[in-house]
């Protein structure tokens, strides 16, 4: 585009922008085993693409953060995999996530979660004189 096309009061008009081209395709490698098939068809379904090879880098091909999050969503919910976010980040093709999701299952790494504690909040009021009755 020569110029950007504008509104009536000379602001950037979205509507009238073409759509973008979605580069970073990095190769047309098809998944080669039953993992990364579901691999490649969350990528793929998350970003609303037809099809995903397993090279292809999950953020060069748009994802985000917030996708990140909803693709480990995805895959927990599918195949019970608890993938830490943090693998998305650091493993963003479908390649490098088959390769280290099999270590992450013989590891059974359990994670305990801790419910915060709010010092100065009592959540029942009874609780905050000891049990004790007001009078």
């Amino acid at each position: 585009m020569s110029q950007l096309p504008r509104t009536a009061n000379g602001k950037l008009d979205r509507r009238s922008l073409p759509s973008p081209e979605i580069r970073g395709r990095t190769s047309q490698r098809p998944p080669a085993t039953p993992l990364e098939e579901m691999l490649c068809a969350r990528v793929a379904e998350l970003l609303g693409l037809p099809s995903v090879g397993v090279d292809d880098n999950f953020f060069a091909l748009g994802g985000h953060s917030l996708m990140a999050a909803g693709l480990v969503n995805r895959i927990r919910s599918e195949s019970g995999i608890e993938l830490p976010l943090r693998l998305v980040f650091e493993h963003a093709t479908v390649a490098e996530l088959s390769e280290i999701i099999p270590s992450l299952e013989r590891q059974e790494q359990i994670t305990i979660t801790r419910r915060p504690r709010i010092l100065g909040v009592v959540a029942d009021p009874r609780q905050a004189d000891g049990g004790r009755r007001r009078s």
